[in-house]
């Protein structure tokens, strides 16, 4: 998965948590956590929905790169390519 799939996934699991939600108003750095208000509950769904969309596996220890668009992308594609 390149970065441009990557993004595209992780806007389309957070909009389908949050379907509202304005990426015009954040920056690839901005903590759509807080901003989308997303609760634990949410999040885990997230977590969950990105992981078997993406055919990768995203562990506890992955949450805290799963905060940005920025970071989750990156994080995306480095399992991806690397089979994880």
């Amino acid at each position: 998965m390149n970065s441009e799939q990557a993004t595209a996934l992780v806007k389309s699991v957070l909009t389908s948590i949050v379907p509202d939600a304005d990426y015009a108003s954040m920056t690839p750095e901005t903590d759509f956590r807080q901003v989308l208000e997303l609760d634990s509950l949410d999040f885990l769904g997230f977590v969950e929905q990105l992981s078997e969309q993406a055919g990768c596996r995203l562990d506890e220890d992955d949450y805290e790169r799963l905060t940005t668009l920025d970071s989750s992308t990156e994080l995306l594609v480095q399992r991806t390519a690397s089979g994880d």
